[in-house]
């Protein structure tokens, strides 16, 4: 590690304020940031917590019934708090990581992350959720730009992330065992005007919908109508866990999965 200042605001405000500091960098639970801190891959001057900000944390239902989760709610939260109003999401919560990681990361982390292998932005992606941040709101679709690229701003904080509850949904991960990272993930969603299927820990361009498996599933949601689709390997991640095939493969299979469970 090495020297450096941290702030600790109160209020969206001030934490706005203290990150437009030349160098600052925003700190949610530190899942990510800290173990890069330690390595030296980022050297912030300035630390800006935003654990101690009331405003960014809880679970609440709007009146147009979308499940709004602050940005600064840990995932421990969320698997608790948003069980009884979107299941899905809330077993995705609660499958991430170990319970240090569960009880100290956050959702806003995690989507201004956009790890490739995270499984929120899935999650985000195939409710069509939409991202608020203390400037303006953001449609899921439009926030994921590819790896560790979002459409965050520099010193923009996601305050909140509202999920449209659909009417089925499940999350099916292959995970690495270790990290519990997805080497693929599969969120599905069906709601009323169709289906949506987010990829996550699969494409090297990051999490991505798969059009060719919402269309058959808004046609027949059943396992049965993705058997007969394939998904090419190219742009596919490859590395020591799997090979750019593989992963190719286990996205259909994650796909069958989730529709059977949802």
């Amino acid at each position: 590690m090495y020297a450096f200042d941290i702030e600790r605001p109160t209020t969206i405000a001030d934490a706005v304020a203290a990150l437009g500091a030349e160098d600052a960098q925003a700190l949610g639970g530190g899942q990510t940031l800290i173990p890069t801190l330690k390595q030296r891959l980022a050297m912030p001057s300035k630390l800006v917590s935003l654990t101690a900000i009331p405003e960014l944390k809880g679970v609440c239902v709007a009146d147009d019934g979308a499940l709004c989760i602050g940005g600064g709610t840990t995932h421990a939260t969320v698997a608790a708090q948003a069980a009884a109003h979107y299941p899905a999401l809330a077993a995705l919560a609660g499958g991430i990581g170990d319970p240090a990681v569960r009880n100290r990361g956050t959702i806003g982390g995690s989507l201004a992350n956009n790890d490739p292998a995270a499984c929120y932005p899935a999650a985000a992606l195939a409710s069509g959720a939409t991202i608020v941040t203390n400037a303006r709101q953001m449609a899921a679709d439009d926030y994921f730009q590819g790896l560790f690229t979002t459409a965050l701003d520099e010193g923009e904080i996601i305050t909140e992330v509202r999920f449209p509850v659909p009417d089925r949904a499940a999350y099916m991960k292959f995970q690495q065992p270790a990290s519990r990272f997805a080497l693929t993930g599969v969120f599905v969603a069906k709601y009323a005007d169709g289906v949506r299927v987010a990829v996550t820990g699969a494409s090297e361009g990051g999490v991505f919908r798969w059009t060719e498996a919402e269309a058959a599933l808004s046609a027949d949601f059943s396992a049965d109508a993705v058997a007969g689709l394939s998904v090419s390997s190219n742009g596919m991640m490859g590395d020591v866990h799997g090979t750019p095939d593989y992963r190719a493969h286990l996205v259909k299979v994650m796909t069958k999965r989730a529709v059977a469970a949802a």
